[in-house]
C-alpha cells in the first residue's frame, strides 16, 4: 500500500518522536525570540491602541518619503505614514492641537493637490486606546480560564495544561512576529489573534480525543508506552489535521494575496497575516508542543511509569505489527476485540499451545501486563 493510502486509512507510521525533543528546541528558540523583541522593541501600536490623529488624502505619485518631508516641514516629525490602496495617503501622528491639527491638513491638501477639504481627520483619544488594550487583554484571560476548565472537565486536567501552553506557544510567537518585524497592530489583529486561539484549541482536542479513545491500549496490551500510543494516535488523526490546516490556510492566503497584495486592502493584510502566522503555529504546536508536553506529564504516573521501565529493561517496544493491530482494534467495541486477535503468550510469554502437544492448553484471553501464568498441574498417575 502507498504512502497516501496509509495516511488516507489513519495507518501512516511517521515518527513524530523522534522529532519532538529537536522541535521543543526550536519551539523554546523562537519563544525566546519573541520575547526578546517584545522587550526591546516592544509592539508598533495602531492609533486604536495609543490614540492619536489620523490624516487621509488621494494622493496618486506621492510617494512616503515625499510626505514624510512635507509633514517634517509643519512640525509632525514622528508621523507613521502608509500609502492605502493604490493611491491613498495615510498619516498618522499624537494628538495635536485643532491649530495644528489644521495646518497638517492644508500642507498634506498641498502635496497631494488637492482641496483641503477632501483631506480626512479622524481622532482617536488616548483613554479610548487604554479602554481597547484593556479589553483585549480581559478577553484573553478569560479565554484560557474557559479553556482550561473545558478540557479539565471533558477530557483532562493534564491535556488542559498541555493545550494552554501550546496555545501561549501560539500567541507568544505570533505577536513577537509582529514585534520584529514591525507590523502594525490594530483592532483587526486582535482579533484575528482571537481566531488563532480557537482553531489551535481545535486541533489539539481532535488529537486529544483521539488519544483519550486509544488510553486503553497501553494497559491492555503492556507492549507500548504512552508515548508509542500518543504517536500511534496522533497518525490515525494526521489526514484530519492536514485537511482542517490547508482548509484554513487557502482562504487566508487568498486574502493576502488578493485582497492586501493586489487589491491594496490594508486591514486584510493586518487580518490575514496574523491569521496566516498563527494558524501555521497552531498545526505545528497541536503535534510539537502539546503531545510531548503530555506525555511527559503522562508518564509520571506509576502505571504508565511501570509500562515504560518494563518495556526498557527487556528491551521491548512497540513493533510495527502491534501498531496495526492497534489502527485496526481502535474501530471494536472494546477490549474483547483485543483478545479476539491478539496473539496468545505475545505479550506474558506464556505457552502457546498446539492440539498436537500434549499437556499444553492455549490460553483463551491475553493476561494482563505483569501477571505471570499459572503453573499447568501435573497429571497423577493411575496406580
Amino acid at each position: 500500500m502507498s504512502g497516501i493510502g496509509r495516511l488516507y486509512r489513519g495507518q501512516s507510521t511517521f515518527n513524530f518522536i523522534f522529532w519532538w525533543k529537536r522541535a521543543l528546541v526550536l519551539s523554546a528558540v523562537l519563544v525566546l525570540i519573541s520575547i526578546g523583541s517584545l522587550a526591546v522593541r516592544g509592539l508598533n501600536l495602531g492609533i486604536d491602541f495609543e490614540g492619536g490623529v489620523s490624516w487621509e488624502v488621494p494622493a496618486p505619485g506621492v510617494s512616503v518619503e515625499e510626505a514624510r518631508a512635507a509633514v517634517a516641514e509643519v512640525g509632525l516629525t514622528d508621523a507613521k505614514i502608509q500609502i492605502v490602496g493604490s493611491d491613498a495617503l495615510r498619516v498618522q501622528g499624537p494628538n495635536e492641537s485643532d491649530e495644528q491639527t489644521e495646518i497638517v491638513r492644508v500642507r498634506l491638501g498641498e502635496v497631494a493637490g488637492t482641496p483641503t477639504a477632501e483631506v480626512s481627520v479622524s481622532t482617536v483619544g488616548a483613554s479610548w486606546g487604554s479602554d481597547i488594550t484593556e479589553a483585549s487583554v480581559r478577553a484573553l484571560v478569560l479565554f484560557f480560564a474557559a479553556i482550561l476548565l473545558y478540557l479539565t472537565i471533558r477530557l483532562e486536567w493534564r491535556m488542559a495544561v498541555a493545550a494552554i501552553i501550546a496555545v501561549a506557544h501560539d500567541v507568544i510567537i505570533s505577536v513577537g512576529f509582529y514585534s520584529l518585524f514591525r507590523f502594525e497592530v490594530t483592532p483587526g489583529t486582535v482579533i484575528a489573534f482571537l481566531t488563532i486561539l480557537g482553531y489551535s484549541i481545535y486541533d489539539t482536542i481532535v488529537v486529544d480525543d483521539k488519544i483519550k479513545e486509544n488510553e486503553r491500549f497501553v494497559g491492555l496490551t503492556g507492549r507500548m508506552t504512552y508515548g508509542e500510543m500518543v504517536n500511534r494516535s496522533m497518525n490515525q488523526v494526521l489526514l484530519r489535521s492536514i485537511n482542517t490546516t490547508v482548509v484554513a490556510l487557502l482562504p487566508v492566503i487568498s486574502l493576502l494575496v488578493v485582497g492586501s497584495w493586489i487589491l491594496g486592502a490594508v486591514t486584510l493584510q493586518e487580518f490575514s497575516l496574523a491569521l496566516l502566522v498563527g494558524l501555521t503555529a497552531g498545526a505545528y504546536s497541536s503535534i510539537y508542543v502539546a503531545a510531548p508536553i503530555l506525555v511527559w506529564l503522562k508518564e509520571k504516573e506509576p502505571k504508565n511509569r511501570t509500562v515504560r521501565e518494563r518495556l526498557a529493561a527487556s528491551g521491548g517496544g512497540v513493533s510495527a505489527t502491534d501498531a496495526a493491530a492497534m489502527a485496526s482494534l481502535s474501530r471494536s467495541t472494546g477490549p474483547a476485540g483485543l483478545r479476539a486477535t491478539a496473539r496468545p503468550g505475545a505479550t506474558t510469554g506464556a505457552p502457546t499451545g498446539d492440539e498436537s502437544s500434549p499437556g499444553t492448553a492455549a490460553p483463551s484471553a491475553v493476561l494482563p501486563a505483569g501477571v505471570i501464568p499459572p503453573r499447568p498441574r501435573k497429571k497423577s498417575k493411575k496406580r
